[in-house]
């Protein structure tokens, strides 16, 4: 009986034990869901100020190490690109391979390094340029017209007068590349100022991602500055639809 009695007491107790043991699993298992709860409920603000952060991170390592962004502030490029488009341009296109004939590049102004050209190439290390009354030869062979590319002069210059419609030939050394504008009457670039060595080069550009049409009797800077910016940021918000060409959105190069 005492043994029996002992056996009954001890599963009593073993009872009591396993739903002490359960009651505190189920309290411990509470507690954590409440500890993840609260760690992950995060305030609205909070949300946003990780959002804004992110894009702002994301941003700022593009601009770094991707793209830049350029505008155009001159005619020397067009049809192709006009005064007042801003394009994106791929910083690593001539990290993994070497530029193409036709490639439109960002790159070092060979007179002056601090200020930034855009061009075409139009010949390559190893080739031979020459331009004869406005056509242009590479390697003895009439090259590819862009598409968008232009002559607005009907007047033909002599090479004893003007570089611009009679060139060559000039062979392109190692490491340079010839660029000229697709304005090609009203550009200055390598028929002038020379070749353009390839460590210059600060990418390639490849779409027009705005475009806005510039404002000839916008009021320049002036003190006081504040009353000018408040003029202009005005005129921009009035003339935003009209201003804007919608056209050369998102326009591919």
């Amino acid at each position: 009986m005492i043994k029996g009695e002992l056996a009954q007491s001890d599963i009593g107790r073993m009872s009591e034990d396993f739903l002490i043991r359960d009651q505190k699993a189920k309290e411990t298992s509470n507690q954590i869901k409440e500890y993840y709860e609260q760690k992950y409920l995060k305030p609205l603000w909070r949300e946003y100020a990780e959002v804004v952060a992110i894009a702002l991170v994301s941003a700022i390592l593009l601009r770094v190490f991707v793209v830049s962004a350029y505008r155009v502030s001159s005619s020397s490029m067009e049809d192709s690109l006009i005064e007042g488009d801003y394009i994106f341009v791929n910083k690593l296109a001539f990290k993994y391979r070497e530029p193409k004939s036709g490639d439109i590049v960002v790159f070092e102004y060979p007179l002056n390094r601090e200020r930034h050209y855009i061009k075409r190439v139009a010949a390559l290390p190893g080739q031979t340029v020459e331009i004869i009354d406005k056509v242009l030869y590479v390697d003895g062979l009439v090259a590819d017209i862009p598409p968008h590319s232009k002559n607005i002069d009907g007047n033909v210059l002599s090479a004893d007068l003007s570089n611009r419609d009679n060139f060559g030939p000039v062979q392109i050394p190692l490491g340079h590349i010839f660029a000229l504008g697709d304005n090609r009457d009203d550009s200055r670039d390598s028929r002038f100022w020379g070749l353009v060595p390839m460590d210059h080069l600060k990418g390639r550009a490849i779409f027009v991602y705005w475009s806005w049409e510039p404002d000839v009797n916008e009021m320049e800077w002036a003190f006081p500055y504040i009353h000018v910016a408040a003029l202009r940021l005005g005129n921009a918000i009035i003339g935003f639809p009209t201003r804007t060409r919608w056209e050369r959105l998102a326009l591919t190069l």
